[in-house]
């Protein structure tokens, strides 16, 4: 057995040497039979660790031939499969210590064979160290066989994305060292808009091949910045350890609705959803898987509850907000019963000669005890609660009822719900509506988005046609935000292309890309014999350029905001009504007004002021007298939000500033601050305290700036 054995290494003990040549021979045959058989393979290192011996098995395995082996350092053929054990295959063999059933592959070709291994160490007469003797087995298929096991319970089976179970083991890897290196980690939860529609009218194997297509869109968004999964049912989340910009979030989160919002072919067909984000970012929102998970569902439950494609930042108060909103959900199912319903309505005002042309509807609640519900909050619980084709019936009736008071030929637009359109009576409930309020046709108009065609599907030309015969009106709205069917629009009988207010709003700035979309559609509408009309106007430079791309009318609030109906009774009754349009000269970025209290900090004092109004850039203060223009300080909005600020008006007790940073949309309307500061930070830099002193650390710099002179204390 000398070719085992090897020059260099121990002699074999005096026992084996009394065997005879006979029985070495066979122990010799006995062994290759071994190795043919595939139950073990043999190797051999001297004492510099090189390959001295290795199995033929082995050999074909590794696709190479002996000569190119032998000589070679084990540690050059094999490596640990785990590569995150400290120990390493150097690190074994050095120790010349037995070892047993070490898991290795090739080093050149991982995943192709798996091997686990065990050696002896041999010593010569001296004791020196001389080689290893050793044997391995060949597991290849048991460890692909556990390892597609595991990767099957780790995974979602329908979409192939990492399933709840290792979402959360993700998440808590993520977030075990929050607390201790300070580090941030961001997680988005989302849910698919009008899924349940696709499995009601298509099936649940076209619901699934939805799922896997929205997984496929979406996987290429997360390859670089964390991990996506799946749920289950139509929610995903992802994992996005180390980040904590609410701006690049909010960037993913539009990004996320946008490319879900495409169509999808499903079966020969198209299909149209949409989404809604929540977003939590870890230690600010919770530093436990379960806090940070139910935290985002229920930002996700408010990004719903403003309307579908929204998505939301979550905040302490919206526990508070998710509480009220149940007690809204059950008081509007008797808010038509108690009288809170009424309709206001918005003037639409003819481009030419600033005549008054239509009043376009909206419905409001107003709640016996909070007052008017925001709008989008209310269209949201009446999509949940089922009762929205019970509204846009009321509202049909009378908007119907009202119209037919008005002088002259002015005609009411409604809105219409998906639902309702979908509604195979639809056609006879518009009818009654004009035959009980003996209204003209042709003055009322329907307002339809493209969604409630799609929605709609077999029935949406039955409609159409019945709609037409009655003689009304149809709107197309939101055409260009989503997606946008051009055969829709050559096809279905529309009188009126509308363009929404996304496009006004950024029409005027420099180098805007709205420009040539506007001029298209104008251009579409007119070669298709439809007119058009722009929502959202507020200002003169909007109001120019659409008169300049021949849109024929326009609504907002350069010429009127929604009024009551009586309002609009006292303004028809000469008969003719004219609005000239009144407004700012450019559009400037909405300052909302808040009217809360916040704390500016300025070198190591803390002032309690009102804030007035916020914007992107800055905001309005009151509180301190005189302040220098120049002054700089630190806004303190609270939960850890701060902004780094400088006076760019004073007035007396009022403080316009301008941020360093601007702020970013929080999906709700609202403004936050692109990061935040842990508590421990605040902690640290001295701002956690109410008090005016104790701001004088120098980990305050670390907030972001060097003050000036201490500002005066005013009145207010």
């Amino acid at each position: 057995m000398r070719g085992l054995w090897g020059k260099g290494h121990a002699t074999p003990p005096a026992s084996r040497a009394s065997v005879s040549e006979d029985e070495a021979g066979l122990a010799t045959l006995l062994l290759r039979d071994f190795e043919k058989a595939g139950l073990s393979w043999f190797w051999a290192t001297d004492r510099d660790g090189k390959l001295e011996y290795i199995s033929e098995c082995v050999v074909e395995a590794l696709d190479t031939d002996r000569k190119r082996l032998l000589g070679r350092p084990l540690t050059e053929l094999f490596e640990l499969d785990n590569k995150e054990s400290e120990r390493t295959l150097p690190l074994i063999l050095n120790g010349h210590k037995t070892f047993s059933d070490v898991l290795v592959q090739p080093s050149d070709c991982e995943g192709t064979h798996y091997w686990t291994i065990s050696g002896r160490p041999q010593f010569d007469e001296d004791g020196n160290f001389a080689g290893y003797l050793g044997n391995g087995a060949d597991i290849t298929e048991r460890c692909k066989s556990e390892r597609e096991t595991s990767r099957l319970a780790m995974s979602d089976p329908l979409t192939g994305l990492p399933n709840r179970r290792t979402l959360e083991e993700t998440l808590a890897r993520a977030i075990g060292p929050v607390s201790q290196a300070m580090r941030s980690c961001a997680v988005i939860m989302m849910d698919l808009d009008r899924f349940k529609q696709v499995n009601d009218t298509l099936g649940h194997p076209a619901g699934d091949e939805l799922l896997r297509q929205v997984a496929d869109r979406l996987r290429p968004l997360f390859e670089d910045c964390g991990q996506l999964g799946r749920l289950g049912g139509d929610e995903f989340q992802a994992v996005l350890p180390s980040l904590e910009d609410r701006g690049e979030l909010a960037e993913l989160a539009r990004k996320m609705i946008a490319i879900v919002s495409q169509p999808f072919s499903i079966g020969g067909g198209r299909c149209l959803i949409g989404a809604s984000v929540g977003i939590t970012v870890a230690p600010h929102d919770g530093s436990t898987v379960e806090e940070i998970t139910e935290n985002a569902d229920i930002a996700l439950y408010a990004a719903k509850a403003g309307g579908r494609g929204r998505y939301r930042f979550y905040t302490s108060d919206l526990k508070e907000e998710n509480q009220r909103r149940r007690q809204l959900e059950v008081d509007l199912r008797r808010a038509l019963d108690d009288d809170e319903m009424e309709l206001v309505y918005e003037p639409v005002i003819e481009v030419a000669s600033n005549r008054v042309i239509a009043l376009e509807t909206d419905l409001v609640w107003k709640h016996r005890e909070f007052g008017i519900v925001p709008r989008e909050l209310f269209r949201s619980l009446a999509a949940k609660t089922g009762l929205e084709k019970n509204l846009t019936a009321w509202s049909l009736r009378q908007a119907c009822a009202d119209a037919v008071l008005w002088p002259g030929l002015v005609k009411v637009t409604v809105r219409v719900c998906s639902n309702m359109f979908a509604e195979k009576e639809f056609p006879s409930v518009v009818a009654q509506a004009l035959t009980n309020a003996e209204l003209a046709p042709e003055r009322l108009q329907l307002k339809l988005a493209e969604a409630a065609v799609v929605d709609a599907g077999a029935l949406a030309k039955d409609h159409f046609n019945a709609l037409k015969l009655l003689g009304v009106r149809l709107i197309l709205e939101d055409f260009g935000t989503g997606f946008s069917s051009f055969r829709n629009l050559c096809e279905l009988p529309f009188d009126e292309l509308k363009i929404d207010d996304s496009f006004i709003r950024s029409c005027c700035e420099e180098e805007s890309r709205t420009v040539p979309v506007i001029k298209a559609m104008t251009d579409l509408a007119r070669a298709l014999g439809l007119t058009t009309i722009a929502e959202g106007v507020a200002a003169h430079d909007e109001l120019d350029l659409l008169k300049e791309r021949n849109v024929d009318s326009i609504q907002g609030p350069i010429y009127s905001d929604p009024m009551p109906s009586a309002d609009v009774l006292d303004a028809l009754a000469s008969g003719v009504w004219t609005i000239e349009p009144s407004g700012p000269a450019r559009y400037r970025e909405e300052r909302r007004t808040v009217l809360r209290k916040a704390g500016v900090i300025h070198e190591d004092y803390r002032y309690v002021v009102t804030m007035r109004n916020l914007s992107r850039t800055g905001c309005l203060i009151e509180g301190l007298l005189d302040v220098p223009v120049g002054t700089e300080f630190v806004v303190d909005f609270g939960e850890g939000e701060v902004a780094v600020a400088s006076v760019r008006r004073s007035a007396g007790s009022m403080q316009g500033l301008e941020f360093e940073l601007p702020l970013v949309d929080d999906g709700a309307g609202g403004l936050v601050t692109r990061n935040r500061l842990s508590k421990e930070a605040l902690a640290s830099a001295g701002l956690s305290g109410e008090g005016q002193r104790g701001l004088g650390s120098p980990k305050f710099a670390e907030v972001g700036s060097t003050l000036h002179k201490p500002a005066k204390r005013g009145d207010g």
